[in-house]
């Protein structure tokens, strides 16, 4: 007699090691139970859910998310609704928030507490250290529940975004390592980006090319040996949050061959977007740090992807109102731009139009986030015992538009005007469908708080 499961999703599987065209996932209490080929064997279900045609992944970990960058924004009621449409089923929120560095247990705690509240999909939340207090507080956050700690090699706000100075983060990864847990560090020059900034603006020089000419990439590089560097001598696994150019992955990779714990991260908007066809369009609202780089760079990170030197592709999804986003003087403007929506379909388009196999998708939004943050007990694949997390994406193009769609808190992208040929059908966290047809059906609460194991 066959094996009755609460569900059973029908489709083309796409796992990090391998690819069934026409498979099923079973599931059972919120749990991955079986999966396999149909034509092998077809179990028995209460549900079935036919997406014959159509892609099943395991759902996306967004890395990096920023929901309470700007005080009276999106914040995790609306965060968490553009994951879910996404096809994403676990954010990664930074400790960046506006009012409020997340720099204590206190603070972590209540951050945890009305996170909950509001979110629809499964979150975790980084820490980090207030540059007054350096590594005092680490060992009360971790046992918190921290999925890790974000500092920075630059400084925006002393209160909200401080630099970590080299001597300072030398003993916070020193206590990071301890833990076990990631140090992710941003990765720009605090020296060299300054006195560049500085120099455009006497020039008068404000247009959108003084943004990447002033963050040029070997300030990026020099930051990213830093960081790996200070990992090497502390025993810390070192993390890159988001590299915008093929040498820092060469970089990467010497330290792991080195044999220390190395990683990095792209994000989607150096993916999908160029200096030259984008941002001399967009202006501010493509504004981000590091910056978008041209054609050159973004062809070679997908190489860098398609050969494995991407460990994850995260959003760095952040909401900001327009008017923080629309100067003529690129530096008037925040850094960031949304992404959370289109971070699985714009990964799949991308992916396809090239040539990479879709199981590098699966390994750089799901498989190695789960493990980068020390959660492959419970998410990052469909395997038996982990959560049901899965994203269906279908080939059905359109042009995106972010206000007609309306599952951003803020109605303009920088990817709007693109023609994309993929899309999320629906999405489920723990065997629960949070996004279906277009609508997004968890309601706030529904998602719970992810720990390292």
């Amino acid at each position: 007699m066959s094996v009755q499961f609460d569900q059973l999703v029908l489709g083309h599987i796409v796992s990090a090691c391998r690819e069934i065209p026409n498979g099923y996932v079973a599931v059972s209490g919120g749990k991955v139970a079986r999966v396999g080929a149909v034509e092998v064997d077809m179990p028995a279900a209460a549900a079935v859910h036919d997406f014959s045609g159509s892609y099943i992944f395991p759902a996306a970990i967004d890395a990096q998310v920023h929901s309470r960058s700007q005080a009276g924004q999106e914040d995790f009621i609306w965060s968490t609704h553009s994951a879910a449409a996404g096809g994403v089923g676990t954010i990664v929120d930074m400790p960046y928030d506006a009012g409020r560095l997340i720099c204590s247990a206190e603070r972590f705690e209540l951050k945890k507490t009305e996170a909950q509240a509001q979110a629809r999909v499964d979150f975790a939340l980084y820490g980090t250290v207030h540059p007054a207090e350096g590594a005092a507080r680490i060992a009360e956050i971790a046992k918190a529940g921290a999925i890790g700690f974000k500092f920075s090699t630059f400084g925006t706000d002393p209160e909200r975004f401080p630099r970590i100075p080299p001597h300072m983060m030398h003993e916070c990864m020193s206590e990071v390592a301890k833990t076990g847990l990631v140090a992710g560090v941003h990765n720009e020059d605090d020296e060299t980006v300054k006195a560049l900034i500085e120099t455009f603006k006497q020039r008068g020089e404000t247009g959108y090319r003084a943004h990447s000419q002033s963050r040029p990439i070997y300030a990026e590089n020099l930051a990213v040996n830093q960081i790996y560097e200070l990992g090497a001598d502390t025993g810390c696994r070192a993390h890159v949050v988001h590299c915008s150019n093929r040498r820092g992955y060469e970089i990467c990779n010497a330290y792991r061959r080195q044999g220390f714990d190395a990683t990095i991260e792209a994000c989607l908007h150096y993916l999908i977007l160029s200096e030259e066809d984008d941002v001399s369009r967009l202006g501010g609202r493509a504004k981000v740090n590091p910056p978008i780089r041209g054609r050159a760079e973004r062809e070679g990170l997908w190489q860098h992807l398609a050969a494995g030197s991407v460990t994850v592709v995260s959003t760095d999804h952040v909401s900001w109102s327009l008017d923080r986003k629309n100067h003529d003087d690129i530096f008037a403007n925040a850094s960031g731009a949304t992404g959370l929506a289109l971070l699985l379909p714009l990964m799949v388009d991308g992916a396809l139009r090239r040539g990479v196999p879709l199981t590098r998708i699966a390994q750089v939004l799901a498989y190695n986030p789960a493990r980068l943050f020390n959660i492959q007990h419970q998410k990052g694949a469909l395997e038996i015992g982990r959560d049901a997390d899965l994203a269906v994406v279908r080939k059905a193009p359109y042009v995106y538009d972010a206000k007609r769609g309306g599952y951003n808190f803020v109605d303009w992208s920088p990817y709007d005007g693109l023609t994309i040929d993929y899309q999320v059908s629906a999405t489920m966290v723990r065997g629960e469908w949070v996004f279906s047809d277009g609508k997004v059906l968890a309601q706030p609460g529904f998602g719970r708080f992810v720990c390292p194991l």
